[in-house]
């Protein structure tokens, strides 16, 4: 049965870390338990045979099936893989769970069981024990709960990879969002990502142009630094700065006296979730799309920085028209010159020019000098990334679209330029957001001229408002003060992390 390349990712990257990577469980005296690498082991070997067996017996009783039990036999088959995968992902509280997260947006042309399965794990995560979530976060704080809150829900209103929330409100009358890190989930996700070399095996079987060394060292520390809170604090607060007053889009303010390593606190937000948004009106769902692209391309372009971790799961549809965007652990700050490379092929690319295409494109390591292809056509593969933008005309997000970029982007066996292409660390998380955001237009449907409203949020172009929204912003923007290049506070109120600690962060 064949595969399409994401899900041989998330699959493989199961399977082939079964000697290293944990399974793990929560439990009232033991969150994140501590086991030997052989027990570890165990029940990691014990999925990878079953699933062997799972494939193995069903490929023989496919051989007499007639097509109607085929197509039942095939269907009941990814349910069961889907299960069985999501299952020890979901159990594991750590890296390789992030990591289903992660592909949980990217679900384009991947079996309905998996995608639906991989999706579940955005919310769905098993929380940890009341008693000890909110023993944890009066540990990590240093002060007695009721010093610090008036009100406190022992349940959690959401638990992923990392950590959970609760809902509390302060003793001044605020209501906010309480985030509280799993104990021992450092020192599993440690573990976890000791098996780098594993894990850059899988990139490059998949990706065969890629430097997988590089990549994985880009993966290793951003996922690392979702551990401090603290920087994501500080992260957060960058954000809500920034954006702070905006029509459309609304980062929750932090709370510095009622965070901590292990903590974040921040104000609540009262929204539904945005898969909701799926069954709204047109007009609406198009509104959507438009403040998710101004916010994703904004963040890169004016400010240098952007969340790479932009699944629906992190967004909330907020009661006052706003979309809030909620997590800021895995954010991705870039120097000038990087933002450069990217306009420099947006530029070759929106002028037409094949050979200075290629030229750049080798330049910024994207391509492997001496290709054997043809300058139109690399121009021409390159150029499906860029499509919506190519023309100044209205274009369509579809399913199907965004659908075709992920096998072009994974599937090197039917794509020989994917063979000499490359992703390195600095387009590592541009890669990725790109594939989710387009994801996500698709399943909204989203229509606009997206040349236009980049030319908006591009520093080389400057170009009036396009659209109704562009003018809100622009109003937004004229009332807020020249802004610097972003850079991370120093420290935030209350907070001990030193200049020189952020800096080795970022």
């Amino acid at each position: 049965m064949r595969r399409r390349g994401l899900t041989l990712v998330v699959l493989a990257a199961v399977v082939a870390g079964v000697l290293r990577f944990r399974r793990s469980k929560v439990s009232a005296t033991s969150p994140i338990a501590a086991l030997s690498r052989a027990q570890r082991s165990v029940g990691m070997a014990r999925l990878t045979a079953r699933r062997a067996f799972d494939r193995s017996m069903t490929a023989a009783r496919l051989k007499l099936a007639a097509d109607g039990t085929r197509r039942r036999l095939q269907a009941d088959l990814e349910r069961r893989e889907a299960e069985d995968v999501v299952a020890a992902l979901g159990q594991m509280k750590g890296a390789l769970m992030k990591l289903g997260q992660m592909a949980s947006y990217l679900d384009e042309g991947m079996p309905p069981a998996m995608s639906q399965a991989l999706a579940s794990l955005r919310s769905d995560a098993p929380p940890m024990p009341s008693d000890l979530a909110l023993t944890e976060i009066e540990r990590s704080l240093g002060r007695p709960l009721h010093e610090l809150f008036s009100e406190i829900d022992p349940e959690p209103i959401a638990a992923a990879s990392i950590g959970q929330v609760h809902r509390a409100v302060t003793s001044e009358g605020r209501a906010v969002a309480v985030k509280v890190q799993y104990p021992g989930i450092a020192q599993a996700i440690a573990s976890d990502l000791d098996n780098s070399e594993t894990l850059a095996r899988l990139l490059g079987m998949v990706y065969p142009g890629l430097h997988p060394d590089d990549l994985v060292a880009e993966l290793r520390a951003r996922i690392s630094e979702e551990l401090d809170y603290n920087h994501e604090a500080a992260n957060q607060t960058l954000f809500a700065e920034y954006y702070r007053g905006h029509p459309h889009v609304w980062i929750p303010e932090v709370d510095p006296a009622r965070s901590s390593d292990r903590v974040l606190t921040s104000e609540f937000v009262a929204g539904r979730p945005f898969e909701t948004v799926y069954d709204e009106t047109d007009e609406t769902k198009e509104r959507v799309a438009e403040v998710l692209y101004r916010f994703v391309f904004r963040s890169l372009n004016r400010l240098h920085v952007f969340n790479g971790d932009p699944h629906p799961g992190n967004y909330l549809l907020a009661d006052d028209g706003r979309i809030a965007f909620l997590d800021f652990g895995l954010v991705k700050h870039f120097e000038l010159a990087e933002v450069e490379q990217f306009a420099r092929l947006i530029r070759a690319m929106i002028e037409r020019d094949p050979t200075g295409f290629r030229r750049t494109a080798e330049e910024v390591n994207v391509l492997a000098p001496q290709a054997p292809f043809d300058d139109q056509e690399i121009y021409d593969w390159f150029a499906s990334y860029y499509e919506m933008i190519l023309d100044d005309a209205a274009a369509t997000f579809t399913s199907e679209y965004s659908a075709a970029l992920l096998r072009q982007t994974f599937d090197a066996k039917t794509n020989a330029i994917l063979k000499h292409a490359n992703v390195p660390p600095t387009f590592a998380l541009i890669q990725r957001i790109n594939l989710g955001l387009f994801s996500i237009l698709g399943k909204l449907g989203a229509t606009a001229n997206w040349r236009r409203i980049s030319e908006e949020l591009w520093e080389w172009t400057d170009a009036p408002p396009s659209t109704p929204m562009g003018h809100a912003e622009a109003v937004w923007l004229a009332d807020k003060a020249p802004a610097e290049p972003a850079t991370l506070p120093a420290t935030l109120p209350g907070q001990q992390t030193s200049a020189a600690q952020l800096a080795d962060l970022r």
